[in-house]
């Protein structure tokens, strides 16, 4: 069964930030630690499926009959030792877990409040129409459902059938976790980094200020102030997960294991600092192949 070809932005916060003492449900999953990061993808697509097949149809994945969320609002974690995030190797041995919820529900609510703002009319009239839901009644309830959250805001960004180059700003490439398993179709296939909320925080302030001075207020200087906004939200003794997802699936084995995408976008932030203008194109050259190349395929799908 293919993976949705998601690429995903985590961040793991320590279990108290979560209660005093966590909740009950929350304090289970987390013992249990259940859900991988490879079948975290799986759980979001059955969730959705359920709620279009259940009769009446739910308006959102997680979500009972009643318009409650369901239990596994709470208990859809993912759970990391703080030892596998480099940088805290060895000091942070027996510290509480990391945990990173999946929010399904709430995610699928902002998601559908931002398709009403922004969706051409007839297309959001056909879904309203599946529905049989007045605009407003659906924004009342997708933003109700966003009280779902642990915190301000949500702990997983997701983009499809690409990475924004920004994000490789957050990790040090040379921190890769590379998985190649049996070949593309392996749910044990990976490609993610990991670091530290400090470490993130201080190489996405520091890209922010080479690429504004570079490129003044353009897209990427806008999506790494955004991303250093997000990441502002949570708990300093976090970790970030940078995660290529279902997007392996697309990627040879060959040229998964030669990915050098973190590699040369801290190139040009090298080039950068350096005032190097030739080194900055010839890298942005071979990402926008590269990645153009794995974007296009959307338009077959």
């Amino acid at each position: 069964m293919l993976r949705p070809f998601v690429a995903y932005l985590r961040v793991y916060e320590p279990l108290s930030v979560f209660g005093d003492p966590p909740d009950e449900l929350l304090l289970k999953a987390v013992e249990a630690a259940g859900l991988s990061r490879a079948d975290a993808a799986e759980r979001e697509h059955l969730l959705w499926l359920k709620s279009q097949i259940s009769i009446p149809v739910r308006l959102l994945p997680a979500e009972r009959a009643d318009r409650r969320p369901a239990p596994s609002a709470r208990t859809d974690v993912l759970v990391l030792d703080p030892a596998e995030v480099p940088g805290r190797e060895g000091s942070d041995r027996g510290a509480e877990p990391l945990v990173c919820p999946l929010e399904v529900r709430a995610r699928s609510a902002a998601a559908l409040v931002g398709f009403l703002d922004e969706a051409h009319p007839a297309l959001r009239a056909a879904v309203l129409d599946a529905y049989d839901l007045p605009t407003e009644t659906v924004k009342v309830r997708a933003n109700g459902a966003l009280r779902d959250l642990h915190g301000p805001t949500m702990h997983v960004l997701s983009t499809t059938w690409t990475v924004p180059l920004p994000w490789f700003s957050l990790i040090d490439p040379d921190q890769r976790r590379l998985v190649l398993g049996s070949g593309p179709s392996d749910p044990a296939r990976e490609l993610s980094w990991r670091a530290t909320m400090e470490d993130a925080r201080n190489r996405i302030a520091e890209a922010e200020e080479l690429v504004e001075g570079a490129l003044g207020d353009a897209g990427p200087t806008r999506i790494l102030a955004e991303t250093s906004r997000w990441l502002s939200n949570f708990h300093p003794g976090s970790a970030v997960e940078l995660d290529y997802g279902g997007l392996v699936q697309l990627i040879e084995d060959p040229v998964l294991a030669m990915d050098t995408s973190a590699d040369e976008v801290h190139a040009i932030l090298e080039a950068l600092r350096q005032e190097a203008v030739e080194e900055v194109a010839e890298a942005f050259e071979t990402l926008r192949d590269y990645w153009g190349e794995l974007a296009a395929r959307e338009r077959f799908n």
